[in-house]
């Protein structure tokens, strides 16, 4: 008997990567898998189903129960039918995984209007269109007295929550899904909902050619780490978990975020060049967001 036993889960992205790791870890603890992934390239061209088969095809090869979806995640008609599969197929819905994902890397002068749209279209609303449907399912369910001890899990990134030069589309992107998943946990809560998210480091496609990797480095970057935590927090033993968002998540550990906080107050004033004083005195006492240091910005 698996952690998951039982479950039914779907996971978008999930023909390479991380996705994968997630429903290979999933099928493995018991859990019955919608495996989606559009099967575009990295930068969200194509369409390709056969990654999402294979994946398919080593779930049920290990005993295990899968189905292939080729929904764009971001297309609100698409995401609906994906939900209803996982009901149709398995008789239900407990876990949504949404991790599709692509990269459209830019300085901000020089991204177009197609680099951010598409990025911000297929990550935000990606998780959000297939996070709505699969929440008033579980909202009919529990109206119902069906009430479904249910699991989303989103998926972050470090560039959101610390930034990265060059992303300004996918960081924004990414952060937006952090603040979406607290928020959504509070609304969710009464129906026995839980939502977390995650900032993964992984080695896979969308990060190769990015820095050498080698050794210890390469196998903590091994996405089974991840795929753990994820498989983890899907299962009943984390249903008081609620509300996180794991600002990194690899080989060497889960780091709790612990969000933004206030820090050091300035006076007020109706003075504009009254401000300055105070205000400098409590810059100097505040950090930098994400602990960068000040010769960062002056100095790049």
């Amino acid at each position: 008997m698996g952690i998951c036993e039982g479950r039914v889960a779907i996971v978008t992205g999930a023909g390479r990567g991380v996705g994968k790791a997630y429903a290979v870890k999933l099928a493995a603890e018991g859990a019955k898998v919608i495996v989606n992934d559009l099967g575009g390239d990295a930068a969200g061209n194509g369409v390709d189903l056969s990654p999402a088969q294979e994946v398919v095809n080593e779930i049920r090869a290990a005993g295990g129960q899968a189905e292939v979806n080729g929904a764009d995640v971001s297309d609100w008609t698409q995401s609906q039918q994906m939900i209803q599969q996982a009901i149709d197929s398995f008789g239900g819905l407990d876990i949504l995984i949404n991790n599709a994902g692509i990269l459209r890397d830019r300085m901000m002068v020089n991204m177009t209007e197609e680099d951010w749209d598409l990025v911000i279209r297929v990550h935000l609303k990606g998780t959000f269109a297939p996070s709505h449907h699969a929440a008033n399912y579980w909202r009919l369910e529990s109206k119902a007295g069906r009430q479904r001890d249910a699991r989303i899990i989103n998926t972050s990134s470090g560039s959101g929550l610390f930034g990265n030069i060059g992303q300004t589309n996918y960081g924004a992107a990414k952060a937006g899904i952090a603040s979406f998943s607290i928020i959504l946990a509070r609304e969710l809560s009464r129906i026995g909902v839980t939502v977390n998210a995650l900032a993964p480091r992984a080695q896979t496609r969308m990060t190769e050619g990015l820095r050498e990797v080698t050794g210890e480095m390469l196998e903590r970057r091994d996405p089974e780490w991840i795929a753990a935590l994820v498989t983890f927090l899907a299962s009943p033993a984390a249903k008081d978990i609620t509300g996180r968002v794991f600002a990194e998540v690899w080989g060497f550990g889960y780091t709790v975020g612990d969000g933004w906080k206030h820090g050091p107050r300035a006076t007020a004033s109706r003075d504009a060049a009254g401000v300055e004083e105070s205000l400098r005195h409590a810059l100097a006492a505040a950090g930098y967001n994400a602990g960068i240091e000040r010769d960062t910005f002056l100095n790049p």
